[in-house]
């Protein structure tokens, strides 16, 4: 399925933690947190000011970003769970 985020919204692929400590001890997943890092998907077009001006986002396809605990909505595409988010909730890009 193709997907196109519409404005200021980006689709975002978590990027799922280990689920080992470093000393080899497993963590089972009822005991982790979601992760708040991932990988742009997919970006809109941007934003538009009141003249009609497009202004374009800041990430774009392939950014690894950190993003807030509860931001977006997840969806499920083509069987993979993907985020859906507002550009606003993205703190901040990787690397």
């Amino acid at each position: 399925m193709k997907f196109r985020p519409l404005h200021d919204r980006v689709l975002v692929s978590r990027i799922e933690e280990e689920s080992k400590t470093a000393g080899g001890i497993i963590i089972p997943d009822s005991a982790k947190e979601k992760p708040q890092e991932g990988k742009v998907i997919a970006v809109g077009s941007g934003t538009k000011d009141e003249s009609g001006k497009v202004t374009q986002l800041d990430v774009k396809k392939g950014d690894l970003i950190l993003f807030g605990k509860w931001s977006g909505t997840e969806v499920k595409l083509d069987g993979k769970e993907l985020i859906i988010m507002k550009e606003s909730d993205i703190m901040g890009i990787l690397g």
